[in-house]
């Protein structure tokens, strides 16, 4: 048996009584992937097939091929991309999310939030 770490973190919470919730997430070729959102909790991802722009709040946007994982400290941090890097294959990763009890898995976050927060996101 071979064992490879993929990454190890110290997330900064777990929500009380969380559950947790494993999701494969599916985008196609050249998709902008889901709009801002956050997590009630941490998440941890592996991409699967293609390549991931990933971009945290506070973080410049990063690609994150195949066979990479990454993860994000959820609360209160906007996820602002998980766009397909792309145009011409499919981008596929799993997730697991620690879920706080009675929260939505992911929440949008809008325009207005957006605005006022403009200066927290890393600009390239």
């Amino acid at each position: 048996m071979t064992v490879y770490e993929l990454q190890e973190v110290k997330p900064p919470f777990f929500p009380p009584d969380a559950h947790v919730m494993t999701i494969v997430v599916e985008h196609p070729p050249g998709s902008s992937g889901t709009p801002p959102h956050r997590h009630s909790g941490p998440a941890f991802g592996y991409v699967l097939e293609g390549e991931m722009v990933f971009e945290l709040e506070g973080e410049r946007p990063r690609v994150i091929p195949a066979g990479e994982a990454f993860w994000e400290p959820g609360g209160d941090v906007i996820h602002y991309q998980d766009a397909n890097n792309r145009t011409d294959v499919p981008l596929r990763f799993t997730v697991t999310m620690l879920c706080a009890p009675g929260a939505p898995m992911l929440a949008f976050v809008d325009e207005r939030e957006l605005a006022a927060r403009a200066d927290r996101r890393a600009i390239v």
